[in-house]
Order: C-alpha cells, then sequence, then structure tokens
C-alpha cells in the first residue's frame, strides 16, 4: 500500500522529523511509496486556537491516508500528550488515522544519535573535535536535548568569530535528520517505541481498510 501522511508539529524546525516519519513508515513491508507532507505552522491557525483547528486546517491543505501530530512531552507523561493530542483529533471531527509523536523530552533528542549527520550538517564533515555527545541511553533523560544539539553543531563547525555568530544553528538542525540514514539506534528509546506500536496499530488498520 502506498502512504500519504501528514505532520502537524509545535515549530518549523519540526521538520526534521519527516524523515524519521518517512523512515518508520517505510519500514514497514506492506508499504510501497510514501508522500510526506509538513503542514507549516505558520499556514494554521495560531496555537491559542486550539489543537483541533490546527488538525483540521491542516487536513483541508494536505488530505492524507495518516496524520502524525508531534508534541514534545517535556515535563509532562508522555501519556497525557498522546491523551491531549486524541481529545484534539476527536474534536476536529476528522475521522482521521492518527499517530501521535511524542518524544520524552523534545524532538532534538531523536538527532543526537547520529556523530557524522551532526558534523556533515555543520558544514565541517572531515572535522576531528570532540562533540561530547550523549551516550544512547541518556539521551531521554537530558532536560534540554535542543542546546545539546546546538552545542555540538556549533563545536562542530569548528567556527570561530563572526562566522560563529552568523552560523545558522536552526537550519542545520534540520539538516541533521536529512543526514542521517539509519535511525534504527532509535528503536532503543521508550518514546519511540511507544510511537513505533502506535504507528504499527495504524498501519494495520489502514491495510485492513484496503482490503475491505
Amino acid at each position: 500500500m502506498n502512504i500519504r501522511f501528514t505532520l502537524v508539529a509545535e515549530g518549523s524546525t519540526d521538520a526534521a522529523l519527516l524523515p524519521i516519519l518517512k523512515w518508520a513508515v517505510q519500514s514497514d513491508p506492506r508499504v510501497g511509496q510514501v508522500e510526506p507532507s509538513f503542514a507549516e505552522p505558520g499556514m494554521l491557525p495560531p496555537t491559542r486556537i486550539g489543537l483541533a483547528e490546527r488538525i483540521r486546517r491542516a487536513l483541508e491543505l494536505f488530505p492524507a491516508d495518516l496524520l502524525f501530530v508531534h508534541c514534545d512531552a517535556d515535563r509532562e507523561p508522555t501519556a497525557t500528550r498522546r491523551d491531549e493530542i486524541g481529545r484534539a483529533v476527536e474534536t476536529a471531527m476528522v475521522n482521521q488515522m492518527t499517530v501521535p509523536v511524542v518524544p520524552v523530552r523534545m524532538t532534538e533528542a531523536w538527532l543526537l544519535i547520529d556523530e557524522t549527520a551532526i558534523r556533515s550538517a555543520a558544514g565541517n564533515p572531515r572535522g576531528i573535535v570532540a562533540l561530547d555527545l550523549p551516550r544512547l541511553g541518556a539521551i531521554e533523560g537530558i532536560a534540554d536535548p535542543k542546546n545539546v544539539l546546538y552545542a555540538a553543531l556549533r563545536t562542530a563547525s569548528e567556527s570561530r568569530g563572526r562566522r560563529l555568530r552568523k552560523f545558522n544553528t536552526t537550519a542545520a538542525a534540520v539538516l541533521v535528520a536529512e543526514r542521517i540514514t539509519d535511525f534504527t539506534p532509535l528503536q532503543r528509546l521508550s518514546g519511540f517505541n511507544e510511537f513505533e506500536g502506535l504507528l504499527r496499530s495504524a498501519l494495520d488498520n489502514l491495510a485492513g481498510s484496503s482490503k475491505a
């Protein structure tokens, strides 16, 4: 089966999730072509209007077989965020197969798994300066993974002075996801395992519907 999916996320930098989501969907042997779309936050109603309206508008702009809704857990239990997403989908009345995407902390934690990708995204793939990246098992316990990723990118660039001040860490962070070719290490993280289980159930339902 071919899958069109739409991602609704909290911020523009969460476009970094697209390569991860595409990889996860394509890992299912039943899936053929995958067509991803990112509902840019600026194209959606403001956050204060509510997640339900943002979901409804996203699907008007980007009709899809599968909807991913991202929300960082931050300091809340992942189950709390998933419940919030579920209520928003119900309120939106879109009758859409939906998979919550809830990293234990922030999206950036899932980008700390590949030193080579970070060096490449920083524009210095042959760099050798130590990046002091956290061990995989410690990634979900980092209080501010965005700060850790941005610091690693600045260090990896080996830039100084004015060049370092002009270095665009936000754009580089999105590039990290595009440079990673294998997200298998994420399967050792609890937040990603929960996501994969929900995705598998959604794909099971879509596969069943396609046979009906």
